[in-house]
């Protein structure tokens, strides 16, 4: 694989300059981003998949909807319908796609609607439930929107400093459009980190005198759970299960599970992967299936004895009151 990147270099040239040329028609308003009357706020990254923009979502909707409305709008990525989607009791995950799903279905008091096109959206949402604040997935490329807030995550072991454009690396935007963001944020850390290397980072980063750069790491339950019954990480010590991912990381999910002494019988699948008539068959003839919150909704009524085990960002400090506090001036 990494041959066939090394070989793939003159393509992220031209990509890279497509990019630049691009984001440089907006930087001088030849094209021209929209700025809406309801407060937006964007949450998106540099790179291909891997940051935890959904739990960071997930993690906004707690913060905020106490004393604010608050809706999302998604792209709805690997959905099969298009257009303007509104999510429904009635809704399938192959309407709304995964995570926009995912959402929905643990938050079924929040507005949560795909669009492609975020300016539509966006429109729809205002003329319809009028909410204080709109949170938009995965948005920080899409420059027809111009938000009022935008957050910038950035893995740790991936930082996009350290990495180059698509297809020899993950880079899907420019390194120097990170000066658009408010704040970032340089999510899977270590919990353990040590502020020396909070301070390497942050200088790596070279933030703007505006931006404030965050430290967070992902919490896992210590337990997993399906609709009828959860159990503990614990009682599955010593024990073999098949864990099922369809998502951009999975390897710190498994290297978690090991740490309780599980045997694990990972089968790995790419980033949104929707899965076959065979491939379920397979998850049938398994005893014991785990996967993540994501695939969860794909698979639950077609898997038996199907568990998910839940995700949440953490931060480092006082992270979480800085972001409050942020947002609180913008709302």
């Amino acid at each position: 694989m990494r041959v066939i990147r090394i070989f793939l270099f003159p393509v992220s040239l031209v990509y890279a300059l497509v990019v630049y040329l691009r984001n440089f028609l907006f930087d001088i308003d030849v094209f021209k981003g929209k700025s809406f009357k309801t407060p937006t706020i964007c949450v998106g990254n540099l790179s291909v998949g891997g940051t935890g923009k959904t739990p960071m979502i997930e993690f906004l909707i707690r913060l905020l909807s106490p004393e604010k409305s608050v809706a999302v709008l998604s792209r709805g990525y690997g959905r099969k319908s298009a257009g303007f989607q509104m999510a429904t009791e009635a809704s399938a995950v192959e309407l709304l796609g995964d995570e926009p799903f995912q959402i929905y279905s643990k938050f079924p008091a929040i507005p949560v609607a795909v669009d492609a096109d975020r300016k539509n959206g966006i429109s729809i949402l205002e003329s319809t439930i009028s909410p204080d604040v709109i949170l938009l997935d995965d948005a920080f490329q899409h420059r027809k929107v111009s938000p009022k807030f935008a957050i910038l995550l950035t893995a740790y072991d991936g930082l996009y400093v350290d990495d180059w454009y698509l297809p020899t690396g993950h880079l899907r935007d420019g390194k120097k459009e990170a000066k658009r963001a408010d704040l970032i944020i340089v999510t899977k850390c270590p919990e353990l980190i040590s502020e020396a290397k909070q301070q390497q980072i942050t200088r790596k980063l070279a933030p703007l005198k505006h931006q404030k750069v965050l430290f967070s790491y992902l919490k896992y339950a210590t337990t997993i759970l399906n609709e009828q019954r959860s159990l503990s990480l614990e009682a599955l010590k010593n024990k073999k299960i098949t864990l099922v991912t369809g998502i951009a990381n999975p390897e710190p999910l498994v290297t978690f599970l090991t740490q309780y002494g599980i045997e694990v019988l990972h089968l790995r699948y790419r980033d949104h992967h929707f899965f076959s008539k065979e491939e379920i068959a397979l998850f049938n003839t398994k005893d014991f299936i785990v996967t993540t919150e994501k695939d969860y909704v794909r698979l639950k009524g077609k898997v038996n004895e199907l568990y998910y085990i839940a995700i949440a960002h953490e931060f480092k400090g006082n992270g979480k009151q800085l972001i409050a506090s942020a947002l609180n001036e913008i709302l």
